[in-house]
């Protein structure tokens, strides 16, 4: 009978502790939801492109805007409650063949944004809960930037990441998530999901982009576990419990069968 529980017990740990296989997007089967801009006056141009040392990758060339931005709210992969795992990583290849601010290279933050529309704050457009991925400028090459989230039910911040949708009047100009609004709300319903070089609460010049993107992934480390099976999780650790115990209380150091 033992051995039974502490079969159950493992079974239900290693389904609550493997990892479950992610999405991800190459660009081998079109854009899948995946869009660059919006750009000044409409000069823009996006394409599958098979010529920038992997095959295929987004490639935008955007001249004369504000910043680059690459933005998802159509794909149900990466929209959504991010709350149904325990973890998740958001990771994204990217190739910056030119950054240019009054015709000199520069170097730019790429921001990722999870951003909820649901219920904005005052006159804000949304609430969101964003992240310094880090930075990207023409000589780098390929670099593969990402973040993983340990504890999708946190209600305060993480370390590093950063909030937005509040009443800038209110928090002296610092972007930050309204009042009442957690860091685990928003990641319960995501309807838009954004990599962008605009860091909240900067201005930015007109800048010219030439930037490349491929293998854009959100991977789920560990998934939440449904009642049934925390009910057979504790159950299985309060019989295990019992047998220990009852070795525990024999005087000669025998266990008992069960």
């Amino acid at each position: 009978m033992k051995k039974a529980f502490a079969g159950l017990f493992f079974t239900v740990v290693s389904g609550i502790a493997s990892a479950t296989p992610g999405a991800t997007v190459d660009f081998s089967n079109g854009q899948q939801g995946w869009q660059a801009g919006p750009a000044y006056d409409g000069v823009q141009g996006t394409w599958i492109d098979a010529s920038q040392g992997t095959s295929p990758a987004l490639h935008t060339v955007n001249p004369e805007t504000f910043g680059f931005v690459l933005s998802n709210s159509t794909n149900s992969a990466f929209t959504g409650n991010y709350g149904t795992s325990l973890a998740m990583t958001l990771g994204i290849d990217v190739l910056a063949n030119s950054i240019t601010y009054l015709g000199n290279e520069v170097a730019r933050s790429l921001v990722v944004e999870l951003r909820d529309y649901d219920n904005p704050y005052h006159d804000m457009p949304y609430t969101s809960v964003w992240y310094n991925l880090g930075t990207i400028a023409a000589g780098l090459g390929w670099q593969h930037l990402s973040v993983t989230i340990d504890d999708t039910g946190a209600s305060a911040l993480p370390s590093g990441w950063g909030g937005f949708g509040g009443d800038d009047t209110e928090t002296g100009g610092e972007p930050a998530l309204p009042p009442g609004r957690t860091f685990a709300d928003v990641l319960g319903s995501v309807d838009e999901l954004v990599f962008s070089t605009y860091v909240p609460g900067y201005f930015y010049g007109w800048t010219s982009y030439d930037i490349v993107v491929d293998n854009i992934s959100l991977a789920a480390n560990a998934e939440v576990p449904e009642p049934g099976s925390m009910a057979l999780l504790i159950g299985g650790m309060a019989m295990m419990g019992l047998g220990w115990r009852r070795r525990k209380l024999n005087p000669r150091g025998v266990a008992h069968a069960s």
